[in-house]
């Protein structure tokens, strides 16, 4: 690899923040400047960009040098974009052209990436000059459609501390006798839910992707929530923690959520989804359906997410970003471009945006939990839960019964559904 010529690297950061985003501007800062280029970091993402302005700093190997082991972002983040309008295609590539930028690494997810390609390509095609694009693929969900095995950076760090704060309230829920309902981030797919709920010893988590790609009904998360309550209690356990993955809002039946209230809705009257509370209706929910059963049981709901994203990443986030950072330099080095950058088998592997994403769209396909693997099998082994072993079971249906106000019959008609001795009531 021969040192740059004239090579200027711009380094930006989109999307929600992610442990392990100052390992990549750290290492990748090192090893431009090394190979004699300049560094500009630029802030806040897109957004100065699109207002035609560089807002944020030349860097130096003294600038970083450190901030590897710290949390967020030393060039902070938005979720500007771009590609909405023409025009801000056209004031990005300007202001990077006129500013020397003939390099960007673009650090974020699956929109941050296509923002990248998509300035680039307009610079390429309306403008004849070359931006070199790569993209570090950060998010906690870890839903970018890497090669299986592949993690994205952030995630591992926010399963180790989402982990332990759900291991505190399992203690909790032991000692104060009650149950606590956390609903993890991840609004498309349930990894990091899964993760946190297997890790911790969870009594049960819930994630999308169980309900494969049909619409989830609220009241049978409710039920299966439930039954696994009455479950604990029967077997005098008035205790525990249910995880359930943000995602099953997103697939649920909007039917359902229509007729709550103290939910926001736009001017024709549909519930704004990304402003749903999803804990409080979950609770409130489970909360009717246990009393109107006989049951008084404590429930405390808890979202848990913004607390894990800026966290001082662990040693897995720093060693495998401090590796991307200089991987995603090196691949620019070599005259690569429009890539994400990847560390697979010890060795750098660039994907193509191509074959990531739908350039119409700018979408790429979600990397869903496998449910058919063995890891998702021994995590639902683990959970507490009605199971359809427990339907040929009438001495546990009897207890779990005596734990209502319901016969045993009733509560086969009521919750059997869940387990196939009963017809589904929707």
């Amino acid at each position: 690899m021969v040192k740059a010529k004239n090579k200027k690297l711009g380094i930006l950061v989109g999307g929600g923040p992610a442990p392990g985003i100052n390992g990549v501007i750290h290492s990748a800062t090192i090893e431009a400047i090394v190979n004699g280029m300049e560094v500009i970091g630029l802030y806040e993402g897109f957004k100065h960009l699109m207002q035609g302005r560089i807002v944020g700093k030349q860097l130096t190997i003294t600038d970083v040098s450190r901030i590897h082991r710290d949390g967020g972002s030393i060039l902070r983040t938005s979720r500007a974009n771009p590609t909405k309008d023409e025009r801000l295609l056209e004031t990005c590539s300007r202001t990077l052209i006129d500013a020397g930028i003939n390099c960007l690494l673009a650090i974020g997810g699956d929109d941050t990436a296509y923002s990248a390609y998509r300035v680039a390509r307009y610079a390429d095609e309306h403008m004849n000059v070359r931006i070199q694009t790569v993209h570090a693929p950060k998010t906690i969900d870890n839903d970018l459609p890497l090669p299986e095995g592949i993690v994205t950076f952030g995630f591992e760090t926010a399963r180790e501390l989402g982990t332990r704060l759900v291991m505190n309230l399992m203690e909790d829920a032991l000692t104060s006798q009650r149950w606590y309902l956390v609903v993890a981030m991840g609004r498309k797919a349930g990894h990091l839910a899964l993760g946190i709920g297997k890790s911790s010893g969870a009594t049960i988590t819930l994630i999308p992707e169980e309900w494969k790609d049909r619409e989830i009904r609220l009241q049978e998360v409710v039920d299966i929530l439930a039954t696994t309550i009455i479950k604990r209690q029967a077997e005098d356990k008035p205790h525990g923690v249910a995880v359930v993955a943000e995602g099953v809002v997103e697939q649920m039946f909007k039917g359902d959520l229509d007729g709550l209230e103290n939910v926001e809705r736009d001017e024709h009257g549909h519930i704004r989804l990304s402003e749903v509370n999803f804990s409080d209706i979950l609770k409130d929910q489970l909360r009717k359906e246990l009393k109107a059963i006989g049951m008084n049981t404590s429930i405390v709901n808890i979202d848990q997410g913004y607390e894990l994203r800026c966290a001082d990443p662990i040693a897995y986030d720093i060693d495998y970003t401090r590796s991307l950072g200089e991987a995603a330099v090196n691949f620019l080095l070599n005259e690569g471009s429009h890539a994400t950058v990847t560390i697979q088998q010890g060795q750098m592997v660039p994907i193509p945006f191509a074959q990531m994403m739908d350039p119409a769209t700018g979408r790429t396909e979600v990397r869903k939990v496998n449910t058919d693997s063995f890891v998702y099998r021994s995590a639902r082994k683990f959970m507490i839960r009605l199971t359809e072993a427990d339907a040929e079971d009438e001495i546990l249906l009897g207890k779990m019964a005596a734990q209502t106000n319901l016969s045993l019959d009733q509560f086969k008609a009521k919750y059997g559904y869940l387990v196939g001795i009963a017809p589904r009531p929707f």
